[in-house]
């Protein structure tokens, strides 16, 4: 492991109160990686609003830097108005700046329609308290027309005033590479933070793919469908390629990597000690 290289991991806002106390178990575990930051996910509309917000407190609470996810769709103005002045008021200083996911049967999208006019109005609202985190798709965003104009809309994101991005997933680090060539030939000069999602079974795997646009490649999916209900030997394997990832990242010269935990620290601390963490 290279010594400098910064991590992060994000977590989802808990429903219960039984899964309030798992994700601080979860949290517990790996804090002795000495995270850079604990991001909180946004539910589409604002669903999780609250639950995003009382699980940032908790963590910065603790001692840990929190980044609460923001989407803007089917948001006002007013309304993300006041949610900055709230995480001004706490203190809290980092956040992802998303478009996020339109809600099933949600008729108005609100005031913004894309993230660079979220981050756009962050700055014209708190100038630079916020630093800024946007995504970024090696493997383009399902809805884009081409890929060139998924790369505008990252400088879009970049010119309205992000400091940094976070990737989408990915289990082919050829994608990542192009990308961040295509990155250095549009003017695109911010920090490209790659994504990192554990494997825990197919079905779960297949189904986060489909929705976000990431692609598993054709000989991992085979090999993972091969063993069936043998999770054991699944997770086994999936260990050795996302660790294989990350250490051909790091070679490459990536500092740092953010890890989609989806709430349990068992195989994140795996891949982590593998790569000598």
């Amino acid at each position: 492991m290279i010594k400098n290289t910064k991590i992060s991991f994000e977590f989802f806002p808990p429903k219960t109160a039984e899964g309030m106390q798992k994700l601080r178990d979860t949290r517990a575990k790996l804090a002795k990686f000495k995270p850079e930051f604990f991001s909180v996910t946004f539910g589409a509309g604002g669903s999780t609003r609250d639950r995003t917000m009382n699980t940032v407190l908790e963590i910065q609470a603790e001692g840990f830097g929190a980044a609460p996810h923001i989407s803007c769709i089917s948001s006002s103005k007013e309304e993300i108005r006041d949610l900055l002045q709230a995480y001004q008021a706490h203190e809290i200083n980092r956040l992802v700046a998303l478009r996020g996911d339109i809600p099933s049967g949600e008729v108005s999208a609100g005031d913004f329609r894309y993230a660079a006019e979220l981050v756009e109005f962050i700055r014209a609202e708190t100038g630079e308290y916020f630093h800024i985190e946007v995504a970024a798709y090696p493997e383009f965003h399902p809805e884009a027309r081409t890929p060139a104009a998924d790369l505008l809309n990252l400088k879009h994101k970049m010119d309205a005033g992000a400091n940094s991005a976070i990737t989408q997933y990915f289990y082919n680090t050829d994608a990542y590479f192009r990308f961040m060539d295509q990155c250095s030939a549009a003017g695109i000069n911010i920090p490209i933070i790659p994504g990192v999602m554990p494997i825990y079974n197919i079905t779960q795997l297949a189904r986060f793919s489909s929705v976000c646009g990431a692609e598993i490649p054709r000989w991992l999916k085979m090999r993972l469908e091969e063993y069936g209900d043998d999770i054991a030997s699944l997770r086994a394997f999936g260990l050795d390629v996302v660790s294989e990832l990350c250490e051909t990242l790091q070679a490459s010269g990536v500092q740092s990597l953010h890890f989609y935990t989806l709430n349990q620290a068992g195989v994140i601390s795996n891949i982590l000690e593998n790569i000598g963490y």
